[in-house]
């Protein structure tokens, strides 16, 4: 079985994006699956809660005294607004380095609103813009902390790479991990969901210290996660502390839960052709069929549930649903 996300015009089917999806329970053990478990994909951006707990766990988060702000925001994949951009200069600040020190490269925000701000006031994009700036200012932080040079610090034979990618084979329990470059040029690991998941239920169950702290920082600010109407910050949000979510690039995401039920749980969803218009729809579907979410947190993130489709003259024209198949 597997969670079709049907795009209809009228009242006929005319696309199917389908996601699998993977819930482990407090044990690791697989209480839910969608499609195939095994099923290997780049974790993308849902890495970032533990590239974040490597420098914190190496001590380089708090050797440069980063708040919890500043921790959410490496877990970020934020959209570059204000809030965002203001964060990674006073993370910058605190390194005492400059834009031109990142290696993430820049891009326009993904928010609107800021965006047409940038164009109207003839400002230029920078690096802070960019979703991975509060990723990168936690490497840079790490490349201080073992003063090896910061120069390179995305390369996959750098210290701060290296760094991480033993918390990373620790936490997943796998090794010889295959690398290949994420779009803002740090390395990027592939798993399957069912690694992923377990991934995510650590971050659940907080047992590190380290991962506790990124769960805290991911929880108690939850707009630096994503910003404004976005699903991680809306999640976030409506669950209060009981859980986080981080997406990732091609439509993969990570859930941490605690629940009554199943204890700390992890979760893993992929929609298989990468289109980010059918996830937060199957995520939706997926926590509604694991019966996870309380009535008020489901009331708060209802209007992701299902997403209806306007033409150009704003008139419905159909609309997005999912379905779990069995």
């Amino acid at each position: 079985m597997a969670i079709s996300c049907r795009v209809t015009r009228g009242d006929l089917t005319e696309s199917i994006h389908v996601a699998f999806a993977v819930a482990v329970d407090k044990n690791g053990q697989i209480l839910f699956s969608s499609g195939d478990p095994h099923y290997l994909t780049c974790i993308r951006s849902s890495l970032k809660p533990f590239q974040a707990a490597a420098s914190i766990k190496a001590g380089a988060v708090d050797s440069v005294k980063f708040s919890d702000e500043e921790i959410a925001l490496m877990c970020a994949s934020h959209q570059g607004e204000q809030a965002h951009t203001n964060i990674a200069l006073s993370m910058l600040q605190k390194l005492d380095l400059t834009i031109e020190d990142y290696e993430c490269g820049a891009h326009a925000p993904s928010d609107k609103k800021t965006r047409h701000s940038l164009v109207l006031a003839s400002k230029p994009i920078s690096p802070l813009h960019n979703n991975c700036s509060g990723k990168h200012a936690g490497m840079l932080a790490l490349a201080k902390q073992l003063d090896e040079g910061i120069k390179g610090y995305t390369k996959k034979d750098h210290p701060v790479q290296k760094i991480i990618n033993d918390y990373v084979c620790e936490i997943s329990e796998s090794q010889n991990i295959h690398y290949e470059i994420d779009g803002c040029s740090a390395p990027v690991p592939f798993f399957t969901l069912e690694t992923i998941a377990n991934m995510f239920q650590k971050l659940a169950l907080g047992e590190k210290k380290e991962l506790k702290r990124v769960f805290n920082a991911m929880a108690s600010h939850p707009l630096l996660i994503g910003g404004t109407n976005n699903f991680d910050s809306s999640f976030i949000q409506a669950l209060d502390g009981r859980g986080v979510t981080k997406v990732g690039g091609e439509s993969v995401r990570g859930i941490s839960i605690k629940t009554k039920k199943h204890g700390p749980i992890g979760i893993a969803i992929k929609v298989l052709d990468g289109n980010f218009r059918a996830l937060p729809i199957a995520t939706m579907k997926l926590l509604d069929h694991l019966e996870i979410l309380e009535e008020e947190e489901k009331k708060q993130l209802s209007h992701y549930s299902i997403n209806i489709l306007k033409n150009h003259n704003n008139l419905e024209v159909g609309k997005i649903e999912a379905y779990i198949d069995f």
